[in-house]
């Protein structure tokens, strides 16, 4: 079914394409070891949560969540059939499909939370935090799931993750100021009484 099928609110229907994108080639990225500490997918799989962060920014958690909901079962279908159609282990590509899912959801929700906690506080603080915290459960929840018991060093694969997505967490701190006037313009606008002021 088109996702223009569900009734979603049109505001949200760009971060929901995003959100596809960025877990389908993240889940095809992980399979591509750069060396024993990390995957290609830990470059882009925080690209995930900047699709969060600006949701829950301009619009709220609660359309935040519908995007993490309505993203992830789409994005993981994609990455199965990408990954079929590149000639990857399907088992393999099931596997780590799932545990994307779950931990995606999980970490997603956790990041959706913290973020609304901290909204209130300095811009930077709620997408850099909520993202840091998020991206802990989000690593444990995936490699453990989708590469235990494989014999493939699942454990530093993690650990290298998890510091890749730390150093991504400050340097999407730039896309996420400069795209806020875009996605959040009422948020930027000159109160009525600084116009007068003038």
């Amino acid at each position: 079914m088109p996702i223009a099928a569900f009734p979603l609110p049109r505001s949200i229907l760009p971060a929901v394409l995003a959100m596809i994108v960025v877990i389908a080639v993240s889940n095809v990225a992980v399979q591509y070891p750069i060396n024993d500490w990390l995957t290609w997918g830990a470059f882009t799989f925080p690209f995930t949560f900047l699709v969060t962060d600006l949701t829950n920014r301009a619009q709220g958690p609660a359309r935040a969540r519908l995007v993490a909901y309505v993203g992830f079962p789409f994005g993981i279908g994609l990455s199965i059939l990408v990954s079929h159609l590149w000639g990857l282990e399907t088992w393999s590509a099931v596997r780590i499909a799932l545990a994307s899912g779950f931990a995606f959801v999980c970490g997603q929700l956790l990041d959706i939370s913290v973020f609304n906690w901290l909204r209130r506080k300095s811009w930077w603080r709620a997408p850099l935090f909520s993202s840091a915290i998020a991206s802990l459960l989000d690593t444990a929840i995936f490699f453990s799931a989708a590469f235990a018991f494989t014999g493939l060093p699942w454990l530093s694969w993690a650990y290298g993750d998890f510091g890749i997505k730390l150093g991504m967490a400050i340097l999407l701190l730039a896309p996420f100021r400069a795209l806020m006037p875009l996605v959040a313009p009422r948020l930027y606008q000159p109160s009525p009484s600084a116009t007068a002021g003038r």
